[in-house]
């Protein structure tokens, strides 16, 4: 047992480790305001939280990417059954109060399945893409993985929960990217959102439609598949209201407040505004540790979960945060050579995956509190409140542990012979 321990990835074990004990500092800070609430105590809970988690890490260490391998088709279809049932009894909380993303019995919330479902997806799409003997090379290939991710980005934004729904197809994206998918091709899969998102603009969307036909004309793929991105980004469109009315008021409310937080500064705007004024104040150095005047009178909103990050630039200022982004990057850089060393495809592939889960959320949560993305309300890694994400953040860590392991093993067998 020790001697696996010295053979640990010391890299990836640091990193977490820094982020680990870097995000419960700074989730005691959040508690620390002017008029107890109860976010003063909620570190304690993380500390058990934490505990648990690395409980979680070891015995996911110990699980061969094999086992995995032959397990994942069971995880992935509990997760799904799991996000159906939601949709009838999950309910709200915090400032979603009105999705039905929590798991609840007998009035005590007991996690979202959502966070651990995307970690279903990366094993799931893995599994698949591992399968294959050639990278998929036509639209027709992209089908068996977009229906893998888009089954349950679809049960997610029933809920609704669009952060979420946006990391399924980060996800996707990424890893048909490191499978060996021609970035010509994943444009022309993700053109159709694309349009629609600018179809709110009809200057935007007719300049997009102009180059995608340039695009087709210069990559030339099939007639049909060229035919078939062109009438999607039409429908696109065509659908682009009908979406907009579809969405609920609170995701309505806050993308507006993206493009512009002045237009309803107290309420819609509200957070976005806070959370810049409390990472512009932290300057270089910050106001000093628990001493962020935001924070302290409780004018920044969910400074324990999704605005974490706005305590971290008030308090600690731009040398905080320049820390905290450097841990983050030393990680993701860490988890890519693991799977650039994997010794099989499928465990590459999960710590892509794992990777690309951990890219998005932080590029969400940080763009977030200074208004360079909407507020979608998606945890920081390590950072956050939380059991559910943090759990499968702990998972995922375990996953690459084994895997760079195994990779290590496989190095010292090969200088044997």
């Amino acid at each position: 047992m020790f001697s696996r321990v010295r053979q640990l990835d010391k890299a990836l074990v640091v990193s977490v480790s820094a982020l680990a004990l870097f995000g419960l500092a700074t989730l005691y800070s959040a508690g620390q305001t002017d008029v107890p609430t109860f976010v003063a105590t909620i570190w304690e809970r993380q500390v058990t939280w934490l505990v648990l988690s690395f409980v979680v890490a070891v015995l996911t260490f110990r699980t061969s990417p094999r086992m995995l391998e032959w397990a994942t088709p069971f995880a992935y279809a509990i997760a799904c059954f799991l996000l159906f049932l939601l949709l009838f009894i999950g309910t709200g909380a915090g400032t979603a109060a009105g999705t039905k993303s929590w798991i609840a019995i007998g009035g005590h919330r007991f996690g979202q399945p959502a966070e651990l479902a995307k970690l279903a997806v990366v094993l799931m799409l893995a599994r698949w893409l591992a399968g294959l003997r050639e990278p998929p090379a036509t639209l027709r290939d992209l089908i068996p993985p977009a229906v893998i991710a888009g089954l349950p980005c679809l049960l997610v934004l029933k809920q609704p929960d669009l952060g979420s729904a946006i990391v399924f197809v980060a996800i996707l994206f990424c890893m048909l990217f490191w499978a060996g998918t021609k970035p010509s091709l994943l444009i022309l899969a993700s053109s159709p959102v694309i349009g629609l998102v600018l179809a709110f603009s009809t200057v935007a969307w007719g300049l997009w439609i102009a180059v995608l036909t340039v695009l087709l004309f210069w990559w030339r793929p099939y007639v049909w598949e060229g035919l078939a991105v062109m009438g999607l980004n039409v429908l696109g469109g065509v659908l682009a209201l009908p979406f907009w009315n579809r969405l609920a008021p609170y995701q309505q409310n806050r993308l507006l407040a993206f493009l512009n937080p002045d237009v309803d500064p107290r309420a819609a705007g509200w957070h976005v505004i806070q959370s810049r004024v409390a990472v512009g104040s932290g300057g270089l150095l910050g106001k000093g540790f628990t001493e962020g005047t935001q924070k302290r009178l409780a004018f920044l909103p969910a400074q324990h979960t999704d605005f974490i990050f706005s305590v971290v630039g008030e308090e600690l200022g731009f040398v905080g945060v320049l820390v905290a982004l450097s841990l983050f990057a030393w990680l993701l850089f860490t988890l890519l050579r693991i799977a650039r060393k994997a010794t099989d495809p499928f465990s590459s592939l999960c710590v892509f995956g794992v990777a690309s889960l951990f890219f998005t959320h932080i590029v969400e949560n940080v763009g977030m509190t200074i208004n360079l993305m909407p507020i979608t309300g998606i945890p920081l890694p390590f950072f956050s409140y939380g059991g559910s994400f943090l759990l499968a953040c702990s998972i995922g860590v375990g996953i690459a542990l084994r895997v760079a392991w195994e990779a290590r093993q496989s190095g010292y067998a090969e200088l044997g012979q």
